[in-house]
Parts: structure tokens; sequence; C-alpha cells
């Protein structure tokens, strides 16, 4: 398994982390193939009773790599390919998860975040959908998770600026659970993932497994004219501006195209 991602178990705690610190923990193919791997090979481990993900470095995770979506742009096969089945993997898993954010959180990094179980942050964390700084379109599975958890008009406030939310709005608005000093960060959430632990493993299984059926119904939604747009913004000029300017930390020139 590459570097670029690792897990350790401890005391019934595993411990999954994004090894890119130079890159903020971008996505990159090796980290996503890392985490369905661990993934995989955690869900029957009765050795594991909760499931943490932290980045080292500074960031929590900054989203897709950015060449490398420039790179698939190019191609005809889809962008997030995989993303959104991994995310739900993760938020399937039998353990109990906790997100542990100490930095920026954004893009698909917000929505790893999002899609564990609990998430317990840092002053110095900030959660973010920059999409439309992009040129993309969210995917509707990704879109309707910002919605159950923080609502429509948050959602709206998110997706149409494209700025960051700072930790102590976040809190505010219920997008994290617990909020910290970056000192008390790993500390915090150990104990809250010890606490969770301690419980009996079937109850948290049959719990976690009983929420996401009260919540099921979000599945049968049918939305391809949704994703008809997705597709369309991933193929626009607009989203290869954007992501060039990105990457060439200028300001992107959108014609609507």
């Amino acid at each position: 398994m590459s570097e670029e991602i690792l897990c350790s178990i401890d005391n019934d705690i595993a411990t999954i982390t994004l090894n890119r610190p130079e890159k903020r923990n971008a996505m990159n193919t090796a980290v996503l193939d890392g985490l369905e791997h661990y993934f995989g090979e955690l869900e029957n481990n009765t050795d594991v009773r909760v499931v943490v993900i932290r980045g080292e470095g500074r960031a929590f995770c900054s989203g897709l790599d950015l060449r490398e979506l420039s790179a698939r742009q190019q191609g005809e096969g889809d962008i997030e390919t995989g993303i959104i089945e991994l995310l739900r993997k993760i938020e399937e898993s039998r353990h109990p998860t906790i997100a542990m954010v100490q930095g920026d959180a954004l893009a698909g990094g917000c929505e790893l975040a999002l899609h564990c179980d609990l998430r317990v942050v840092s002053e110095a964390a900030r959660f973010g959908m920059p999409l439309a700084r992009l040129g993309l379109v969210v995917p509707f599975r990704l879109g309707q998770k910002l919605v159950e958890i923080i609502g429509p008009a948050f959602t709206k406030q998110i997706l149409f600026t494209g700025q960051p939310v700072y930790a102590q709005r976040a809190y505010e608005i219920g997008m994290v659970h617990q909020l910290v000093s970056a000192e008390e960060l790993e500390s915090a959430t150990m104990t809250l993932a010890q606490t969770i632990a301690l419980n009996a493993p079937l109850s948290l299984a049959g719990m976690k497994k009983g929420i996401l059926r009260m919540i099921s119904l979000r599945n049968s939604i049918e939305h391809e004219d949704i994703q008809t747009l997705v597709r369309q913004a991933r193929k626009s000029q607009d989203a290869q501006e954007g992501v060039r300017a990105m990457l060439e930390k200028r300001k992107p020139v959108f014609r609507g195209a």
C-alpha cells in the first residue's frame, strides 16, 4: 500500500491518515485506492470498534488532486469515477467513524469529513465547496449530504459563494459536533473514540444501520436530470478554465460555455 495513506490500530481504534502534507492531502488515485482498501479490510475486523480519519500536516484534505483532475478532464471518463461510491462505503461502514479535522477540508475533503459519522474540529479548520470557482456542479449525492446535515439555506450559501466556512461558524450551523483548540484536537478526538469503543459493538452496528435505514428514502430520489447538468459542466470550457486558473494561481475568466 502507498505511503500516501497509512492505517494503524490501537486499543480498538483504527486511525487512517492521509499522508500527502506537501499536497495538502489532496486525493489522488493512491489515496482513493488506499481508502477503498482499508475500509474494505476494516469492515470485517472484529478488533476494531471505531475508525478515525485524519490528515497529516496543516490540511485535513483539499479535495481531488487538481493535476489529476485536469488530466481526467481531457479524457472521456467520469471525473468523479468511484468517489461517490467510496464515500458511500465510508458512510455505510459498520464501524462508527470520526473525522479529526485540523485544517482545510475543501471540496472532496469536505465531503470526506461529512460522510463520517462525527466530526471533531480544530478552531483553525475551514470547510468549503469551491466548485463554482472551478466551473463545476456538485454531484447530486454530494449536494444531498450537505442538505442532510446543514439544510438547504446554508447549503446554498456554501455552494453559491464557493467561500470557506470557518470552524466556529461550521459549529454554529451544525456541520461539526465538537470544536476545540488545535492543542486539544487529538486528545479530544481520541477521548470521543474511546468513549464509543467502550460500548457494545453489536449495539453500535445496529444503531448505525438503523439510522441509515431511517434516511434511506433519499436513495430513491430521481436525479438523472441533475447528473446531466453535472456532466455538461465537467466537459465545459469554463471547467477547464477554472482548473487551469487554480493551478496557475490566477483569477478565472468564465464565459458560460
